[in-house]
Formats: structure tokens, C-alpha cells, sequence
């Protein structure tokens, strides 16, 4: 506590990803085994930003591009 205060930083973020797997769990009631449960939670609470197969994302082809 004495370190939070010192460095002036909070829980704000763990708050938050505990926030994001209550969610999670109350979202995945219909699974049918916890491996889903974890990719769902893993998948949310990451920064990643997967690519769907439908998804035309721009910044990757003109990254690409620019390493060819």
C-alpha cells in the first residue's frame, strides 16, 4: 500500500480484468468444457485484436507491403 502511494499508481487495471472474467464466466454458462472457457477469457482479456477470416485489415497488408 505504502508503494502504491509512493509511486501514485491503483488497482484500476486488475480491477478491470477481474471485472472482464466475472463476464466471461457468466458469459460461457453453455460450454461444454472449460478449454473454451479459457480461450474466452484468455482472447478478452488480452490487448490482441485478432484478424477475422471476413476482416479486411488494412494496417497488416500496408505493413506488409512495406517489409516487402
Amino acid at each position: 500500500m505504502i508503494a502504491a502511494v509512493n509511486l501514485g499508481t491503483g488497482n484500476g487495471r486488475v480491477e478491470s480484468i477481474n471485472n472482464k472474467i466475472k463476464v466471461g464466466v457468466r458469459m460461457s454458462y453453455g460450454f461444454r468444457n472449460i478449454d473454451s472457457l479459457v480461450s474466452l477469457l484468455m482472447l478478452r482479456c488480452s490487448d490482441e485484436q485478432p484478424a477475422l477470416p471476413w476482416e479486411d485489415r488494412k494496417e497488416e497488408k500496408a505493413g506488409k507491403a512495406k517489409a516487402a
